[in-house]
């Protein structure tokens, strides 16, 4: 499944660190950024969430929750937000289904091996629930920064 701008964005429920849950009901009449990482205490996953920690206050002005989704346990999510001090949720999604209603489980090859995995995407959905911007297989660096800028357009 691939969701474009413009589509309604897939319901979900999810469980969230702090033993929280969240769905989209609950950020009905919000803008929100969801964003799919692979994996809890790695470089680039940490790297990513830290930028969208130190931006936290920007997206905080112009009303945009940020919400951070792994396959990682509610457990993991709360080790990783402690160490980084991260002031907003992480979706545990164990059973993928998030991912799966997000087209961001995908087949994924490094080193010549191949295997299901995340593909580190971000989606920017506006108040009415639509999916305002997607990025999609992207690169950490410079990444929070343009999420910011469409977020502040809405």
């Amino acid at each position: 499944m691939t969701i474009d701008v413009g589509d309604k964005a897939p319901s979900f429920l999810a469980s969230t660190d702090g033993d929280g849950t969240i769905s989209l009901k609950d950020l009905k009449g919000k803008k929100f950024v969801l964003y799919f990482y692979p994996k809890d205490m790695t470089p680039g996953c940490t790297t990513e969430a830290c930028g969208f920690r130190d931006a936290h206050p920007d997206f905080s002005k112009i009303n945009a929750e940020i919400i951070g989704v792994s396959k990682d346990s509610v457990k993991r999510h709360d080790k990783f937000k402690e160490k980084y001090e991260l002031p907003f949720a992480l979706a545990a999604d164990e059973d993928g289904k998030l991912c799966e209603a997000y087209g961001v489980w995908q087949e994924k090859k490094n080193y010549g091996k191949t295997y299901m995995g995340i593909v580190r995407s971000t989606f920017l959905i506006d108040e009415k629930g639509k999916v305002a911007a997607v990025w999609r297989n992207l690169r950490v660096k410079g990444h929070v920064e343009k999420v910011l800028e469409e977020a502040q357009k809405l």
